[in-house]
């Protein structure tokens, strides 16, 4: 099995090439996307981040994962109605990490313990690698955090 943040190891499986950036994140920073993308110096408009969400649908409620550019806001009503929902809100944080075993703030669409459905934004449809979240931060002393980019695979 490969080594690495459970992110890099489901990439590997699944024969996705990435790249790692590490940086020290400082914990006064609010946007963890914001401080990764001017780390590692990328636009703002190419890293992502990993926003969970229940959306009520007809049969009850269920958690998606909404990935948007760290530069705008994740539109609610738009992700409902990406997966045929009524309306959605923001997943409290304790969830979002019980359910995908990352910390909110490093939450990775990949490697999650829970596979649930994805939508992306489409200015991440629109390329053909975006940047985001690769590991959790925490942990004793000041949190790395792990940043790759990774082809997007369309219709999978």
């Amino acid at each position: 099995m490969a080594a690495g943040t459970p992110a890099m190891v489901e990439l590997e499986r699944s024969g996705i090439a990435y790249s790692a950036h590490e940086f020290v994140h400082d914990p006064a920073e609010r946007s963890y996307g914001l401080a990764a993308a001017r780390a590692i110096g990328v636009d703002p408009d190419r890293v992502f981040k990993t926003l969970l969400a229940d959306v009520v649908v007809a049969t009850g409620t269920t958690l998606v994962v909404g990935i948007v550019p760290v530069s705008t806001q994740l539109s609610l009503k738009a992700l409902a109605a990406a997966v045929g929902g009524k309306r959605a809100e923001m997943c409290a944080p304790a969830n979002a990490e019980r359910i995908t075993g990352y910390v909110v703030g490093g939450i990775s669409p990949f490697g999650q313990k829970k596979r649930l459905r994805t939508i992306i934004g489409t200015a991440g449809a629109e390329t053909s690698s975006i940047a985001g979240s690769g590991t959790n931060s925490g942990g004793s002393g000041a949190p790395t955090m792990t940043w790759g980019a990774a082809p997007v695979r369309r219709g999978a």
